[in-house]
């Protein structure tokens, strides 16, 4: 399957490069179609996917349920303590109004 240089500027502007005609003069897509089509043929019947080379399992630590309610021990190492009396952290104000 060959491609015009008109097709190949066309590409190039869709996925937003700039290639110079001495460039393109210079690829040699041809071949990398080609051998995308001979991977295509390939018989892969009976083959399973395979998500990730390595077939090595990452350690999992178990779910254990834990006292979420440590809002007093969390607030404690807040440097500034204006909200803390109040039960929230104290920031700057980022935006006017």
């Amino acid at each position: 399957m060959a491609f015009s240089k008109q097709q190949l500027k066309k590409f190039a502007d869709l996925i937003r490069i700039d290639i110079s005609d001495e460039k393109l003069e210079q690829m040699n897509i041809d071949s990398v179609i080609d051998w995308l089509d001979k991977l295509q043929k390939i018989d892969t019947t009976g083959v399973e996917p395979m998500l990730n080379p390595a077939e090595h399992k990452l350690p999992r630590r178990a779910d254990v349920v834990t006292d979420g309610n440590i809002r007093d021990a969390v607030l404690a190492n807040d440097p500034d303590t204006a909200g803390v009396s109040r039960g929230y952290f104290a920031v700057p104000k980022v935006m006017d109004e």
